[in-house]
């Protein structure tokens, strides 16, 4: 089943909107920071996050390398995240505001 909603995705060019649903509720899970977390934006594989606290945004810049990781993870194993080369992918850069 999981391979036939895959194919859908990516017949309906839907796959890149369900890819960016997928990082960001990667994000929310890996970061802790769903509340802090103003605004998302997500475009050739950087993640764009804007939160509204300086304390927290500084406490998750220390930890960026092991939040891309965290981030990547979540999503590959969800099973709406459709990894191809037309679609852009996981997550490269993380870029906190």
């Amino acid at each position: 089943m999981n391979t036939l909603i895959r194919e859908v995705l990516k017949e309906g060019r839907m796959a890149e909107a369900f890819n960016s649903r997928c990082i960001f509720r990667a994000w929310d899970l890996a970061s802790g920071a769903a509340e802090f977390t103003v605004r998302r934006y997500f475009r050739d594989g950087k993640l764009y996050i804007t939160l509204s606290s300086s304390v927290v945004r500084s406490q998750l810049h220390f930890q960026q390398d092991v939040l891309l990781q965290k981030i990547n993870s979540i999503a590959r194993n969800d099973e709406f995240f459709t990894d191809t080369e037309s679609v852009k992918g996981p997550v490269t850069q993380l870029i906190l505001k």
